[in-house]
């Protein structure tokens, strides 16, 4: 095999807000925001990544940007079909020879996702040109991508914040016991504070500054130890269209995202009564895992810890521990009985 190893493989984390592939040995090939930008005439990908998301909101007629996925299932088939076919060859670098190598591909998909989405997700991987196609449910990576030890008889409970779906599990034995997948998420996060510039300072924010804003003083306490500096956002006044600088701190930010992370608490809150007692006692004892984007937002852990009175811990690298994960799982099809085919 060693000659002709023809079957190239690849784990996917096909996020609403970003996508990740990731080669066999673990290594992260690609880390992309998940949007395409098509020339409308033609519906043929211009951009991808990175370079589509600068184009983000700043398009004349005859581009337009997509996302593909909404609430992390696909939405726009076709451009969700040409963003895979395009991240796949950004990956593998293929040049397109003789003949192209046939990939195996490991997809995770949100653990709330219906019969069909999930075959949407797969279809799209099969005209993107994956031979073997596997599923692997996200909660299910981000455990393997912390290191949990899936397979044993512990109950284990995993909350991943993504861009489109928050998703909360109990994994135990290899499978997922009791789950609950909202779709308030990282997006939402950005749209409560689009909304809220607009009524509180009057001025129009786009969706990548809103996002800056997110990143730079997203908060969910309004008291925290290390407070980030103030982040000044230009834009036009909503009345007069005038330019407008606007100071934003962080209580701000937490007074307006307070409304859709509270629904969050109560998501995790209605997972545990759903949780058999035995991993309940599993579940107390070592904490609650925090991943994916959200759990970036400053004071998150010590809110859900001060609410709930389980230990809450943000993973290392929560960005790419589903996509670890997947690599996990890919080196691992035979011996896991968990992936779908």
């Amino acid at each position: 095999m060693g000659l002709f190893s023809f079957t190239q493989e690849l784990a996917m984390d096909l996020g609403t807000a970003n996508s990740i592939i990731v080669n066999n040995a673990g290594k992260i090939l690609l880390d992309e925001p998940s949007i395409v930008a098509l020339d409308r005439k033609t519906d043929r990908m211009i951009a991808l990544g990175e370079k589509a998301r600068q184009m983000h909101g700043k398009t004349h007629e005859n581009i337009h940007t997509v996302r593909p996925l909404r609430d992390g299932v696909i939405a726009d088939f076709n451009a969700a079909e040409q963003m895979i076919r395009g991240m796949i060859k950004m990956a593998t670098k293929n040049k397109g020879g003789l003949f192209s190598p046939s990939l195996r591909v490991v997809i995770c998909i949100p653990s709330g996702s219906t019969e069909v989405e999930i075959r949407a997700v797969r279809d799209s991987a099969e005209h993107a040109g994956g031979r073997d196609v596997y599923m692997l449910f996200e909660p299910m990576a981000a455990a393997l991508g912390i290191g949990l030890d899936v397979e044993i008889p512990e109950g284990n409970m995993i909350v991943d914040i993504g861009g489109g779906t928050t998703e909360i599990a109990v994994i135990s034995l290899g499978g997922i016991v009791s789950n609950k997948s909202i779709k308030i998420a990282g997006d939402d996060l950005t749209e409560d504070i689009m909304d809220y510039m607009g009524r509180q300072h009057n001025m129009k924010v786009g969706e990548r500054t809103a996002e800056q804003i997110k990143i730079n003083v997203g908060s969910v306490l309004t008291e925290l130890q290390d407070p980030p500096e103030d982040f000044v956002v230009h834009g036009p006044n909503r009345m007069t269209s005038l330019p407008m600088d606007v100071p934003v701190s962080y209580q701000e930010i937490a007074h307006c995202l307070e409304k859709s992370i509270s629904k969050v608490d109560s998501a995790v809150l209605s997972a545990l009564e759903q949780t058999p007692p035995e991993l309940y006692a599993d579940i107390v004892r070592n904490g609650i895992y925090l991943t994916g984007g959200g759990a970036l937002l400053r004071g998150l852990d010590k809110r859900l810890t001060d609410k709930i009175g389980i230990p809450f811990k943000v993973v290392d690298d929560p960005l790419h521990v589903v996509a670890k994960g997947t690599g996990i799982a890919l080196r691992n099809i035979d011996k896991f009985t968990f992936l779908m085919r």
